[in-house]
């Protein structure tokens, strides 16, 4: 998944009016609700948004002409594969109409721009696991996990060993484990997690 690294926006001047794009990381679609409302400005002509977390998303036009705002942001954001990414286009109206046309280019325009300038992560999905082994392997283990780029969440001592609780690149789960039972002669244990 592709996402905004960290917080952007853009300003562009198109026949007098000012649209301001602001493009956020919203991992929830609560979440991105609490930022478009966080983001308008109430001295504004209009607030419109889109957000895509996931298979979730929605638009608003608020109170621009049906389809010319809320749909062309949303569009912004899909053209450029982005995920979990909310952007507000805030508008000063400048006295000059736009069309229905103007508005889908200035609304779409607007957020493409800031979103093409936005520094962009890449999330790779992880899975929690818990990795327990015996003493004398805790040095191996803890080799793998980093050779693995695998985060070490938590760990306790129990009486058979250590207990790691670790988290690690979904892609990467298959090869840690070969590699630890291969290390551990079959002495570490891995098995699923709750986050």
């Amino acid at each position: 998944m592709i996402t905004l690294a960290e917080p952007h926006s853009d300003e562009q001047e198109i026949k007098k009016s000012r649209f301001i794009a602001v493009a956020r990381r919203a991992d929830t679609p609560e979440e991105a609700a609490a930022l478009v409302a966080a983001t308008r400005d109430p001295e504004a002509t209009h607030s419109c948004w889109a957000y895509r977390v996931g298979d979730a998303y929605r638009s608003s036009d608020d109170g621009e002409p049906g389809g010319t705002a809320g749909r062309p942001i949303l569009a912004a954001i899909d053209a450029q594969r982005l995920d979990h990414v909310v952007v507000v286009v805030i508008r000063f109206y400048g006295g000059v109409k736009l069309g229905a046309g103007g508005l889908a280019r200035a609304y779409g325009g607007t957020a493409a721009a800031c979103l093409r300038q936005a520094r962009k992560l890449e999330v790779r999905p992880t899975i929690a696991i818990r990795v327990r082994a015996p003493f004398d392997a805790v040095g191996a283990v803890y080799g793998l996990l980093d050779r693995h780029s695998a985060a070490r969440v938590g760990e306790r001592y129990a009486e058979a060993g250590l207990e790691l609780d670790v988290e690690v690149e979904a892609a990467r789960l298959d090869e840690l484990k070969t590699a630890l039972g291969d290390a551990t002669r079959g002495r570490a244990i891995v098995e699923p997690r709750e986050p």
